[in-house]
């Protein structure tokens, strides 16, 4: 479909662009964080271990916080510190070092583009954001973007969601910014403003205004370095968007990017008016089941069973302890059970539903799942011989179980 044409959305000025540009570079210069990521991908001479090091990066950083990040990231590039080295490490290791980091497919996928990468693509990184969509699965769009613009200085811009809202505030885009039709007009927007000679540390720029001063409740709004190129503040200092010529003026009601008619502006918001999205679908709940077996090992200390999910859906390959899920409606009684059934199955051995201990409840929230644990207990007395037909499965110490490939909802279990 053709291009609208330019409307006080978009950045029409080419003045404006440059200002913006220079404005946000020399921010960004001063004040940066200081970032393993960062400092690796400005010093590693190595074009692919440059990349690589951006990418595990950008990987670990969807869904999750710098501070948490940080930890994760040292360890992971010191355990494999080129795709090499990941490409030979096991589903197991990547589970073990990501465990209490979430989004477990993340790792899974980065483990398997590696892969990909030393078999396939000669050992050597994709150079561009087409090619590295194109190629590296589980790469989309804005990872591709920040690995060519950081990595290699390809002039293509990022969109993630600190991106989507400084855009959204500096352009007063109030149409529903999850939608694709906004997205695709950000992504325009993004690919127009990067700058050309450089591209990774303005797209980085353009998110840590994002992430430091653009924030999305109480923004630092007197210490923004675009302040001024701001359509959103300037509507909250004089009350209306400001005077902008006639021909860029958006149409009456039918403009793509404006808040819509029933969804006027809110004074009190001010520029956390923007960006506006749809109302989140509330996550569904579910319970389970779960068992923590016990036995007294061979030191004299306690061991517990942990069994392998399966290899896919969700946190695929992780250990837990014996857990099936159960019908909301369900009775203690019953729970009780279907969870001795269940466990009778692994031990090959009849499990009395009186023998189990309830113990409580725990909650842990998924991005689309409100998951409670229903917690029991089973002490054992002497060795019980595990089904080889089942799942896989083995008994650990209570350090050992911390130190395998456990979510953190079975570790809040424990």
């Amino acid at each position: 479909a053709p291009s609208p044409p330019p409307t006080r959305h978009h950045f029409s000025d080419p003045a404006e662009v440059e200002a913006l540009r220079g404005k946000l570079l020399a921010w960004y210069d001063r004040c940066k964080r200081d970032l393993p990521w960062r400092a690796l991908a400005a010093t590693e001479p190595d074009a692919d271990r440059r990349g690589y090091a951006v990418w595990v990066s950008e990987v670990m950083l969807q869904q999750t916080q710098v501070a948490t990040v940080i930890d994760y990231y040292n360890r992971w590039m010191q355990k494999w510190p080129t795709l090499q080295a990941l490409a030979q490490a096991s589903l197991e290791e990547v589970n073990e070092l990501w465990a209490g980091l979430g989004y477990y497919s993340r790792g899974k996928r980065l483990q398997e583009a590696a892969k990909k990468v030393v078999s396939e693509l000669g050992g050597h990184m994709p150079r561009t954001a087409e090619a590295l969509q194109k190629l590296l699965p589980g790469v989309g769009r804005y990872t591709a973007g920040a690995i060519a613009s950081i990595s290699y200085g390809q002039a293509t811009g990022v969109v993630d969601g600190n991106v989507i809202r400084v855009l959204c505030r500096l352009r007063c885009i109030g149409a529903d910014s999850s939608s694709p039709a906004v997205i695709d007009r950000l992504w325009d927007m993004a690919n127009a403003l990067v700058d050309r000679s450089r591209p990774g540390d303005f797209n980085q720029a353009l998110m840590e205004l994002g992430a430091t001063v653009c924030v999305p409740k109480a923004p630092l709004c007197g210490e923004c370095p675009v302040k001024q190129h701001c359509r959103a503040r300037c509507r909250k200092l004089f009350g209306k968007p400001a005077p902008v010529p006639d021909v860029e003026d958006c149409g009456v009601g039918d403009c793509p990017l404006c808040p819509p008619a029933t969804e006027p502006w809110d004074s009190s918001l001010g520029v956390t008016n923007f960006p506006r999205k749809a109302a989140k679908k509330q996550p569904r709940a579910m319970r389970t089941a779960t068992c923590v077996l016990e036995r007294r090992g061979c030191r004299g200390g306690p061991e517990y069973l942990i069994v392998q999910r399966p290899s896919s859906g969700l946190l695929a390959g992780l250990w837990e302890f014996p857990s099936l899920p159960l019908a909301q409606d369900l009775q203690e009684e019953k729970e009780r059970e279907v969870l001795a059934d269940h466990l009778q199955a692994w031990m090959g051995q009849p499990v009395a539903a009186k023998g189990l201990q309830f113990i409580g409840e725990v909650i842990h929230i998924f991005s689309h799942i409100h998951q409670t644990y229903v917690v029991y207990s089973l002490p054992l007395d002497g060795d019980v011989t595990l089904d080889p037909a089942c799942s896989p499965s083995r008994w650990v110490t209570w350090e050992e179980f911390h130190a395998s490939a456990v979510s953190t909802a079975m570790k809040k279990v424990l």
